[in-house]
């Protein structure tokens, strides 16, 4: 049993947040992204509409030449 910090915090549940498979890999999660993370999902974002404004842009032509 961990007595991190000089206290037992974990009383039987037999997982250190300090070892593998403690609390960093499971209850506790980050809540924010890191600058890259960001970057990544905006770019990624970007593209999507971009795609979405061509198909837009496609559909427009295709009603314009229906006349």
């Amino acid at each position: 049993m961990c007595t991190h910090q000089g206290f037992d915090h974990h009383q039987g549940s037999g997982h250190c947040c300090c070892q593998p498979g403690g609390f960093q890999e499971g209850l506790f999660r980050r809540r924010f992204s890191t600058r890259k993370e960001r970057i990544t999902q905006l770019e990624e974002y970007l593209n999507d509409l971009k795609e979405e404004a061509k198909a837009v842009e496609e559909h427009l032509a295709r009603l314009k030449a229906d006349k």
